[in-house]
């Protein structure tokens, strides 16, 4: 009786530790703050998907994800890449950040911008990017200036343009950075960041994370592994093949093209299921938001959804993106929520969702709507977004510009390219209630909301443009932070600059100190002996060049500290050139 008690007495034991242990590691996978993955890839546009009722492409995980989401069914970005990638980490208008554009300077976001990475790392989370940052090259512009503690990101605003490395402009073996050291990875793009991304993701596992996963694809140059583009190229991409809804496709479709770009799309999806198919092997499923979303619309002809409008436009072709949240347990699968919301809102609704602090002098512009997406209530307060984008050294009131409020948008899409625009334009009002792919203009019919709306975007405009002005943001030289500094095309400025071989431009920088540099230019192959000369100020070095150089080296140029514009000329070649590159490394020497 007493051995029969004995037992009982243990098995009740081992029961009450039992029931302990499951009860304490139930409120540990409670206390546990989320993990975040946040994904965006660059000029897919809201029809380049199984899920908005594309019957070609093949995107099996990323339809799988939507069903398994909560989807933003009228969210929207800026018209171009690098606009939204600021208003995305900050959770303000790209005005603010002193973004207005994606090259020539004008895509490098303010130091002073608080970013949902350094946010969340202060409140105990690890942080990575994997992939397209294009907010600055140099210190203190890097994402690892930013708060990522884990960085590898290729240069500007994507591979094969100026900012890469010399002689490395291809999709395949790129040139990275990887935590501030320049790496030339092996294998395709999309395949080298999903990589690391699964890396790291089982290497943070027991922590709370933030992975930012920014693809610059399907951006072209359209680079893609054969095997993806021939299951493409033989089927039937003529318009005829896609569903004829709203708007027709603007310009001609080229089916090499769209073999290529949606070759590179489902290669986008192969790696995402990869990632998906991580955290359900680290059983991470639950514990992780995944957010997907587009950086703006579509660069080439092709179906849409019916939109109008692709990249750079504010029609809702260039702005209106598909955004994807999953957070099992937390968010109802397969929900759709029609409020219009923006970039400017993933920031807050993060914080929000992982519970963390938002500095108070961050001043953002974006709501949360993490309540949304629970379910908690089914509608926003009421507002307007504002959207506008053109090229030039500072934006212009009313040009290229966009109003949404909950069902009317107003829209003055002229001026978004180079040149002069004249003040004025072509109002036009849609009722995108009604009216989805902006058919009817109804600016004759309800004057009274072009001008309540005008009214609103005036006031937005003056907000904006005054919170920081537009003055260049400069690149730091002299910094211990980063010895050696690669000047590019990507961020000179001035009258004549610009991507061309007989371009001429400046660079804007400020020398933390008085410092000796070693620096070497290199250019196009001279065909005839010249002179390259540097300049800053009213000082000037210059030596010979002869025909067939591609380069030179100056050696103990001293700058001085402060704000100072750099030239690098090229002369007796034809017009004076800029250089392609500058690279100035710091010599040590002070004298």
């Amino acid at each position: 009786m007493a051995l029969r008690s004995l037992n009982s007495l243990v098995v009740a034991g081992l029961a009450a530790v039992i029931f302990c242990c499951l009860a304490a590691q139930s409120l540990q996978a409670a206390a546990r703050r989320p993990n975040v993955v946040l994904i965006m890839t660059d000029d897919q546009g809201y029809g380049d998907f199984g899920f908005h009722g594309n019957p070609v492409i093949k995107t099996p995980n990323l339809d799988r994800l939507a069903a398994e989401s909560v989807e933003l069914t009228h969210f929207h970005v800026s018209p171009v890449c690098s606009p939204t990638r600021s208003s995305l980490l900050t959770g303000r208008y790209n005005y603010r950040t002193g973004v207005v554009d994606t090259y020539l300077g004008r895509s490098m976001m303010g130091t002073d911008e608080v970013t949902l990475a350094e946010m969340l790392r202060d409140s105990g989370y690890k942080t990575a990017i994997f992939g397209k940052w294009h907010l600055g090259d140099n210190y203190p512009l890097r994402a690892m200036d930013q708060g990522f503690e884990e960085s590898l990101v290729h240069r500007g605003g994507g591979i094969g343009q100026p900012s890469d490395p010399p002689d490395n402009h291809s999709y395949f073996d790129p040139g990275m950075v990887h935590n501030g050291q320049e790496e030339r990875a092996k294998g395709y793009i999309s395949d080298v960041i999903t990589d690391a991304a699964i890396a790291y993701v089982k290497a943070q596992r027991d922590q709370p994370f933030f992975v930012y996963l920014a693809y610059n694809c399907p951006h072209t140059p359209l680079e893609v592994p054969e095997s993806y583009r021939e299951v493409y190229a033989k089927l039937d991409l003529s318009a005829g093949a896609f569903p004829k809804v709203g708007r027709p496709v603007e310009g001609k479709q080229n089916p090499e093209e769209m073999a290529r770009l949606y070759g590179m799309i489902t290669n986008i999806d192969d790696n995402l299921g990869r990632l998906f198919q991580t955290l359900e092997d680290q059983k991470l499923v639950e514990d992780t938001i995944v957010v997907f979303l587009t950086d703006n619309g579509p660069q080439q002809p092709r179906f849409n959804s019916g939109l109008r409008g692709r990249k750079g436009s504010v029609y809702d072709g260039g702005i209106r993106v598909p955004c994807l949240v999953r957070a099992p347990g937390k968010l109802k699968a397969g929900r759709k929520v029609d409020a219009v919301s923006a970039h400017i809102d993933l920031t807050p609704t993060l914080l929000a969702a992982c519970g963390a602090q938002v500095p108070p002098d961050a001043k953002m512009d974006g709501m949360n709507l993490w309540p949304l997406l629970l379910g908690d209530t089914d509608k926003l307060a009421e507002r307007t977004l504002f959207f506008q984008w053109h090229r030039g050294d500072a934006p212009q009131a009313f040009r290229a510009c966009a109003a949404r409020d909950p069902q009317y948008k107003l829209v003055q899409a002229q001026g978004s390219g180079d040149g002069q625009f004249k003040s004025g334009g072509k109002f036009e009002i849609f009722d995108l209630i009604n009216d989805p792919y902006e058919e009817r203009d109804l600016s004759q019919t309800k004057p009274e909301i072009v001008e309540r709306l005008k009214r609103e975007y005036d006031a937005w405009f003056q907000d904006v443009s005054g919170s920081r002005g537009f003055a260049p943001i400069r690149t730091v030289i002299g910094s211990e932070r980063q010895p050696r500094v690669m000047l590019t095309r990507q961020d000179w400025r001035g009258p004549r600059a610009g991507w061309g071989k007989k371009d001429l431009g400046a660079w804007e920088l400020t020398g933390e100190k008085s410092e000796v540099y070693d620096i070497t230019v290199r250019f196009d192959s001279m065909t005839k002996a010249g002179v390259a000369r540097l300049r800053w100020g009213d000082a000037a070095v210059e030596q010979p060049v002869a025909a067939g150089d591609r380069q030179t080296r100056f050696h103990g140029v001293k700058l001085p500290s402060g704000p100072l514009r750099l030239e690098a000329i090229l002369d007796g070649d034809g017009p004076p050139s800029g250089a392609h590159y500058v690279e100035l490394q710091a010599s040590g020497d002070n004298r």
